[in-house]
């Protein structure tokens, strides 16, 4: 009687070759809409903690029955720089747009936006008073862009009151506008 020789079991050289062909492929195909995915997520994440320091900015003076003032500020103590570099929230006695040492208090301090994102906005602060409406009384929008340009940025809308709220994009047309009507451009 003759013993049958064991199988063996496995892939040849030529399986693996097309199964790695395969997900390279596949690799290829989603790589661009993950790195979409994440700059979406990242502006979407910076624009929430601008918006989370202002509603902080505006609780505040609320509470303290005071001025509350979120200026830009590349070193965390005072209001110099540009948005993207952070950003302070201070409570701001005599509404100067100036931490006074000793007199001041810094609430909250946010370093510099990451992804190479850049925030504009036309006012050099945002202001509050007790009763939580906004110094300069008037409508401006932060602006929120990347390298995609206008067609992805967002925005915070700054209403005549001093609520901050998303930019929408109104009438469909793929950018969001600011709190005239107008389409956001991106520098």
């Amino acid at each position: 009687m003759v013993k049958a020789q064991p199988q063996h079991s496995g892939f040849t050289i030529i399986e693996l070759m097309i199964v790695l062909a395969i997900a390279a492929i596949l690799a290829a195909i989603a790589a661009p809409s993950f790195t979409a995915t994440i700059q979406n997520n990242r502006l979407v994440t910076q624009v929430n903690e601008l918006q989370a320091s202002l509603g902080l900015a505006r609780s505040e003076a609320i509470k303290l029955n005071n001025n509350v003032t979120t200026c830009p500020s590349s070193n965390g103590t005072s209001c110099i720089g540009n948005w993207q570099n952070g950003w302070i929230v201070f409570a701001d006695d005599d509404a100067d747009a100036v931490v006074d040492a000793g007199v001041d208090t810094v609430l909250r301090i946010h370093g510099a936006i990451t992804g190479g994102n850049t925030i504009t906005f036309t006012q050099a602060n945002v202001t509050y008073n007790g009763t939580g409406f906004s110094r300069a009384n008037l409508i401006s929008t932060f602006r929120f862009c990347d390298a995609r340009g206008a067609t992805s940025a967002r925005g915070i809308v700054i209403n005549n009151t001093g609520r901050p709220g998303l930019a929408r994009d109104s009438n469909a047309d793929g950018t969001v506008e600011d709190g005239n009507g107008n389409n956001v451009v991106c520098p």
